[in-house]
């Protein structure tokens, strides 16, 4: 996903609205609109055109400095991602510094400094702001890009990539970008591994060379300090940084579809679907219609508003249902989102469609209409107590040519709406027959409910269509002929059945930490399994009648689905044994497991947990497994990828596993297989 990220973020026009907690059980009575007094500011410019704010503020004896670079959207196309590799360069060299310096003076001032593609943000106490200045403007002016860094970053932003692969809402923001936008389109693009490999150290320094540049950046100065003061500081630090001609592209402006389409990412065993009904608005950053707009959405999607009553209160679809209005300097966008269970996928999309159609439709009532201006009035004003809000208002009015009293008429201007401009920024800004309706969930649950609100296409997790002409089962294959191919394939019944116990060993990562599991089985159905991740230690025993968790010194018995799912992943040769445990196969269909075609096959156990499994159609070996896994943060599906079969005593193991689980990816690598070493009964035994 590549949205675009506005580095220090602080400057957003209405990032405030989300801040505050509201008591609904005594309505605020109506008012006139109190008088704001908004903490002062100054600025100035230097020569070399940087345009710097001061808001003093002594109640703390610190200054911050935020620096934002002005850019446009760019296109990176085949290098996609190397604007933030720039941004995560920035800091790590300068020509007079080190990393290793910048970080030890950073730490020895005990200064807060970050680094984005759009800016820099230092933060120290007043008496080490000339230290801090020093190395910020060393970093800016003079920063210096290496190959080992690029590739230590390369490797961390695949690491970010591959730990969102299997996250339902981070797909479903990848894929509402590209629908949106359109891949052509900056804000449509996809960061992959591939376009990450491709990031050259020449295009960030280029990046870096082309905008960071002070005639189109700000600076604004917080803290503990005057104009007079910050001035001599900006010109000592800032007054000789070069300016340039920076680019200006254009891109043909996304439009809404001219008809509302249906958008799926299928996430088989699925039980939840992430819905978003989205689309690009002409609601460009400082426009008129910002305030009335905004107490529009809120009435609609704000908090606990219309489409929060109707799905979570009404019909107890969801946890939470908002939607969002979100402005832009070049183009925003609208979304509506909820996430709920499959069998009320199509109900809900209904009811966020049914709200968007009544917004637009009926007369919005002075006491909703209040109640939206009450909250939206609440949150700004709690707002003002930041200085950093006060600084996001001088850029602002800067950088969006906005009316200098803007933010003082901003409370009298939300009192002023009035229900007919509801209506009409609801007809100009909300539309329910032109949107994407994307759902990201199980597609054989959800897909043919959906089909009513518009035509059908799937999605990948990176927005590519998905040819729905998918390869053909075979006539006369079945799922039992699948199975039986697999196990000739990885060394037939008569190699398994000489397996009686097997002791794996493996190690893996997860978010960088180590991952110890070594398991033991033993026929028909025993299992003991240690995991190891620092200083954790987990520890499952399943004796063939009881399982047993024991972690931080608490144990934890097995029961009911858990203990019925914990024997069959306990049983040695579960694939050779299906009619023995009354499970029951399903063949699906054929879909892609890594870009290559596989069977699917529902492997059915007796209390109605469905497993699904992938076989490839050349080897017949099994490269995937997907189960639902219930935590107690709820129900996600777990998948693993199978890979690296290799031989052991004449049967073949995947040496090679990938397992993701929610926001959570473990790689594993199967050091040690050993079998028929002679086991013990008590090894299955909690201790």
């Amino acid at each position: 996903m590549l949205r675009r990220i506005l580095a220090l973020s602080f400057i957003v026009l209405f990032s405030f609205l989300a801040f505050a907690q509201i008591d609904r059980s005594k309505p605020p009575q109506p008012g006139p609109a109190p008088l704001i007094q908004l903490g002062k500011y100054e600025t100035f410019e230097l020569s070399n055109g940087l345009k710097v704010f001061i808001i003093e503020n002594n109640k703390l004896p610190r200054v911050a400095f935020y620096l934002i670079v002005n850019r446009p959207p760019i296109l990176q196309g085949d290098e996609t991602g190397y604007i933030s590799a720039a941004g995560r360069l920035l800091g790590t060299a300068t020509k007079t510094r080190t990393k290793d310096q910048i970080n030890d003076q950073i730490d020895f001032i005990g200064a807060e400094f970050s680094t984005s593609s759009n800016g820099v943000f230092g933060m120290a106490l007043k008496q080490h702001d000339t230290t801090l200045l020093s190395i910020m403007s060393d970093v800016i002016k003079n920063a210096v890009f290496n190959q080992s860094e690029l590739d230590k970053i390369k490797l961390r932003m695949k690491s970010d990539i591959e730990a969102s692969k299997d996250d339902p809402d981070a797909i479903s923001s990848v894929v509402g970008d590209v629908l949106r936008y359109g891949k052509n389109y900056p804000y449509g693009e996809v960061m992959t591994d591939k376009t990450i490999d491709s990031i050259s150290l020449t295009k960030c320094e280029e990046y870096y060379s082309t905008y960071f540049r002070p005639n189109d950046s700000y600076l604004a100065v917080v803290g503990d300090i005057s104009k007079g003061e910050a001035k001599t500081l900006v010109e000592k630090y800032f007054g000789d940084w070069q300016k340039g001609n920076v680019p200006k592209a254009t891109y043909k402006t996304p439009v809404p579809p001219a008809h509302r389409e249906v958008a799926i990412v299928d996430r088989p065993n699925s039980v939840q679907s992430v819905i978003n009904v989205t689309y690009p608005v002409q609601l460009t950053t400082g426009s008129k219609d910002i305030i009335k707009a905004n107490v529009m959405n809120t009435i609609l999607g704000g908090d606990a508003f219309r489409l929060f009553e109707n799905l979570r209160e009404n019909h107890g679809y969801t946890y939470g249902a908002y939607s969002d209005l979100s402005p832009d300097e070049y183009v925003g966008q609208f979304d509506a989102s909820a996430n709920v269970r499959n069998e009320v996928t199509d109900s809900s999309v209904a009811q966020i469609l049914y709200e968007m159609n009544r917004i637009r439709k009926e007369p919005v009532s002075e006491k909703e209409l209040q109640h939206a201006k009450n909250f939206i009035s609440g949150n700004f004003a709690i707002s003002l107590e930041r200085p950093q809000t006060i600084a996001s208002f001088a850029v602002n009015i800067a950088k969006y040519n906005l009316p200098e009293d803007y933010y003082q008429n901003y409370l009298k201007n939300i009192a002023a709406v009035t229900p007919e401009e509801i209506k009409a920024e609801a007809d100009k800004y909300i539309l329910p027959d032109n949107a994407y309706v994307l759902v990201v969930g199980n597609a054989d649950e959800v897909a043919k409910s959906l089909a009513h609100f518009g035509p059908v296409k799937y999605y990948d997790s990176n927005g590519n269509v998905i040819d729905t002409n998918k390869a053909s089962i075979p006539a006369g294959l079945t799922a039992d002929k699948i199975i039986e191919n697999y196990i000739d394939a990885v060394g037939g019944k008569k190699n398994l059945d000489k397996v009686k116990d097997r002791t794996t060993i493996m190690d893996g990562n997860v978010q960088g930490v180590s991952v110890l599991m070594t398991i033991y089985q033993k026929a028909p159905d025993k299992m003991m399994q240690e995991v190891t991740a620092g200083a954790m230690k987990q520890d499952i025993y399943y004796n063939g009648k009881t399982g047993v968790i024991k972690m931080a010194g608490k144990s934890m018995e097995v029961k009911g689905n858990e203990l019925e799912k914990l024997k069959y992943e306990s049983t040695l040769d579960l694939l050779s044994n299906l009619k023995a445990f009354h499970i029951k196969l399903k063949l699906e269909d054929v879909e892609k497991v890594n870009g290559k075609n596989a069977y699917k096959v529902d492997m059915i156990l007796p209390s109605g947990t469905k497993w699904i499994q992938y076989y490839d159609p050349q080897t017949w070996l099994k490269v995937k497994e997907s189960k639902n896994i219930t935590v107690p943060q709820g129900t996600f599906t777990q998948d693993t990828y199978f890979d690296d079969y290799r031989d052991v005593d004449g049967v073949r193991y995947p040496f090679s596993l990938k397992q993701t689980l929610g926001p959570q990816h473990l790689d594993f690598v199967v050091t040690s297989i050993k079998v028929n070493t002679g086991l013990k009964d008590s090894i299955f035994e909690p201790k």
